[in-house]
């Protein structure tokens, strides 16, 4: 387990109940790599993105008046299963997919990580497994990247849980060159102040000088599963206030399985007033109802706010 947010590794459930790793999952324990197959999907994905930028440049009439910012690029969400920073996976398959995002210009990729500190020390041993002549290309845009100029196709974040992760991971993020940053804070487990954080004890006077926040998109949301614990309201608003401000996109993802009774609609709460409760003090408590039934509206309003590059 690396911090609190692994006490339920919703990959770990997945992994016993599909027996994926027979020998066990965690620490220690041996990586499996996905199919060939698998691997594959972005280059197809790559070329029907290159296909559909063609076609509006025809439609267009006129390729130079193209605008990249009116096309929606495709979004992949890297490794929902694994960590990509993940000291103790071969060296060869990060070198693997580092070419494969070098490869695939048109996809902007989400490298999401619980290991920031790790990024030099393993980008150091995909370099030492590049050989050959058709890696000289890559080896050199991976050495531009650690020496400042980040892959334009890149968007990297790390998850923050609680306070105690947004003081050490944010700084360790903010060290390595990127285009996009962004921070998972699901699941949320605790308040977080991510603006002095990311910005220092006089974060007010940072942000009312006009002098832009170092991070460029925020997800918010609750655990789900069956042994999830709850999200206090408190701390999903303070959030979606502090990227407000800040002028960060916000984007509230779920509840998870509890809902508070702030959150109710009309007629819900005789609905689930048998269902677990869970009291943080005598006006917030929560229910839980299921991830389902809890949805993604925050104060009866839908957060899904996308950073642009």
């Amino acid at each position: 387990m690396v911090s609190a947010g692994c006490a339920n590794c919703y990959a770990e459930t997945q992994d016993r109940f599909r027996h994926w790793t027979p020998e066990g999952w965690g620490q220690g324990k041996p990586r499996k790599r996905t199919s060939v197959a698998n691997w594959r999907q972005p280059l197809k994905w790559d070329k029907e993105a290159s296909a559909t930028i063609e076609r509006i440049k025809h439609d267009i009439g006129n390729a130079s008046e193209y605008n990249p910012i009116d096309y929606e690029r495709p979004r992949i969400f890297c490794g929902s299963l694994m960590d990509w920073l993940d000291d103790e996976v071969p060296a060869e398959w990060l070198a693997d997919l580092l070419r494969l995002i070098h490869n695939t210009r048109n996809l902007d990729w989400l490298l999401l990580t619980k290991r920031p500190e790790n990024f030099l020390p393993r980008m150091d041993a995909a370099l030492k497994n590049l050989k050959g002549i058709e890696n000289i290309q890559l080896g050199c845009s991976i050495c531009n990247w650690i020496a400042g100029h980040p892959w334009s196709n890149v968007w990297l974040g790390t998850t923050v849980e609680n306070q105690e992760m947004a003081e050490l991971r944010i700084p360790k993020l903010l060290a390595i060159p990127a285009r996009v940053r962004f921070l998972s804070c699901e699941p949320l487990l605790g308040p977080v102040d991510i603006i002095s954080t990311l910005c220092g004890p006089v974060c007010d006077k940072y942000i009312e000088h006009g002098d832009p926040v170092p991070l460029d998109w925020l997800i918010c949301g609750g655990e789900s599963g069956p042994h999830a614990r709850p999200m206090h309201p408190g701390w999903a608003r303070s959030l979606r206030d502090q990227c407000a401000k800040a002028g960060v996109p916000f984007f509230f993802k779920q509840w998870g399985e509890w809902l508070p009774g702030c959150q109710y609609q009309e007629g819900d709460l005789a609905k689930f007033h048998e269902k677990a409760q869970h009291s943080w003090d005598l006006d917030n408590h929560s229910w839980w109802v299921g991830k389902k039934l809890s949805g993604h509206f925050l104060d009866a309003c839908e957060h899904h706010e996308f950073p642009t590059p």
